[in-house]
């Protein structure tokens, strides 16, 4: 009866074996493991224990670090409560790193999970055991990092004689016997991408070459499909093609260049050829990237779902800011969406009114805060020609669409003057109403002058006194401008940079 009280007591047994040298034994080292773990527990199925079956094996895979799936779900079998015990063959199968060991220890103990090695008897909730575990993960650590000297050793030997030692194979070669060896048909679409750079000196007109040509990254057979290859060029992997000196016949390690024992696919002028045109294009155009004060990093996508990263340029000593689609910036303008830059401070001036509005958040709301606010609210924005759509955190639920007109990409050409639009026009509705609301701070105060103005907006001063001249435009225009009923030659680049001060000047300037 007393046997029947017991409570049972589920272990999880976990193996690991470092490399894939013996698993296609019938009984490999994983089967021995596990055959010893479940002797174990059965030496104590009077104190209730019971194997899982849910096998645990993580076969060729290092245990320098937790990056394992079996592990991984082990972890996770934990967080749901069940697993009471983990038993493994020696400690440092399941891990030979202290600190990843002492991470694994805080989730086992705020799970109350106790770890037992069957060949290794301790007990961890002595200050005793806790110092002989201890000791034994030094010694698997020590015994690991010394095998990882020894192959560093010999891999840099090895280059250094020129010898192929493994890693990524490049286009163009094929891996045998451990040795490079030319595949002629790759070797041709290597000599092919040089050639076309030299005569095309543009990576974006390369990439359309390339694309029109069907030349594709190297196909590889891996276990996972995002190394697989086999899809177009884009500007990272083709410098890489253009900059890799292995097509001269030499291996690369520590920062130099060896000869190497496989033979060249180019010959060095061309090579040489194409280093110096880099440099040139390297120079003259150099590419400008801003993220530090961008509000959307890694939030904004255009309408055929390509990302929109933050860039920059400076005209006449003014930097302006914009949100430009990824298949822009690798060369495929075909492939970006309807809208495919914008304006930073005009999307994020939308976003930003939109998350205050609905978090109710009063015209005071200092700036940090608002840009907190749309940091933690907003999961993802699209751009669409005619509206954008807010996706809120956490689980995308919740959307917010906020109607809006854009210039659409390879719209027809605009309506003679004598045609109506009924339409604002949006860059000049944007400016009035960034006017107003910048001309309202000022009045409360909430900016002691136009330069505190201009920093918390990031723009130059001059650009915000500027714009600040639409808050003081004629009522009657305003109105006309904001009805849509404007004459189409009124635009924001038609509106003088001077007005005249009284209403009725401004009227006779602009034909009203």
């Amino acid at each position: 009866m007393a046997a029947n009280n017991i409570k049972p007591v589920r272990c999880a047994i976990y193996t690991r074996k470092s490399t894939e040298h013996g698993l296609e034994l019938e009984f490999n080292s994983l089967d021995a493991q596990r055959e010893a773990c479940e002797a174990y527990i059965k030496s104590q199925a009077s104190q209730g224990w019971r194997v899982l079956p849910q096998p645990y094996d993580d076969p060729a895979y290092s245990g320098g670090n937790l990056d394992r799936p079996a592990l991984k779900q082990l972890l996770a079998d934990i967080q749901f409560g069940l697993i009471d015990v983990i038993v493994v063959y020696k400690i440092d199968r399941l891990t030979r790193s202290l600190a990843d060991f002492a991470k694994l220890v805080e989730t086992f103990d705020r799970k109350s999970i106790s770890f037992v090695a069957v060949t290794q008897q301790f007990n961890t909730t002595s200050s005793m055991g806790r110092l002989t575990l201890n000791v034994l993960l030094s010694f698997a650590q020590f015994e690991r990092e010394l095998a990882s000297e020894r192959v560093r050793d010999k891999v840099a030997a090895s280059r250094r004689k020129g010898k192929w030692t493994g890693g990524t194979i490049p286009l163009g070669y094929e891996a045998k016997n451990k040795k490079l060896i030319i595949n002629s048909k790759e070797a041709e679409t290597v000599r092919t991408i040089f050639k076309q750079y030299l005569e095309l000196k543009s990576f974006s007109l390369l990439v359309q070459d390339l694309d029109r040509r069907g030349i594709v990254t190297k196909r590889r057979e891996t276990k996972v499909p995002k190394y697989r290859g086999g899809i177009p060029f884009t500007y990272g992997p083709l410098a890489h093609v253009l900059k890799n000196r292995v097509y001269l016949g030499e291996v690369h390690h520590g920062g130099n260049w060896y000869a190497a024992e496989h033979k060249p696919i180019l010959d060095q002028k061309t090579f040489d050829q194409v280093q110096a045109l880099l440099a040139e294009n390297r120079v003259t155009t150099e590419t400008r990237r801003s993220t530090g004060c961008a509000l959307l990093t890694g939030k904004l996508r255009d309408d055929r779902g390509n990302r929109m990263s933050p860039s920059f340029t400076v005209k006449n000593g003014i930097r302006y800011r914009f949100y430009i689609s990824r298949a822009v910036l690798h060369g495929r303008k075909t492939q970006a969406g309807s809208v495919a830059r914008i304006s930073a401070q005009l999307i994020e001036d939308i976003i930003i009114s939109a998350i205050r509005e609905r978090l109710a958040l009063g015209a005071q709301t200092p700036d940090d805060q608002l840009r907190s606010h749309v940091v933690d609210s907003v999961a993802e924005v699209v751009v669409y020609p005619r509206k954008i759509t807010i996706s809120l955190q956490p689980d995308n639920s919740e959307v917010i669409n906020i109607p809006w007109r854009a210039p659409i990409k390879n719209a027809p050409p605009p309506a003679p003057p004598s045609a109506n639009t009924d339409q604002p026009e949006p860059k000049l509705l944007q400016a009035i109403v960034r006017a107003h609301a910048w001309l309202r701070d000022l009045q409360n105060n909430k900016f002691e002058s136009v330069e505190a103005l201009a920093a918390s907006v990031k723009l130059h001063p001059k650009v915000v006194r500027q714009e600040l001249r639409y808050a003081f435009v004629a009522p009657s225009i305003t109105e006309t401008i904001l009805t849509g009923d404007q004459s189409p030659m009124l635009t924001l680049a038609r509106i003088p940079k001077t007005l005249p001060l009284t209403w009725s000047g401004q009227c006779r300037v602009l034909g009203f």
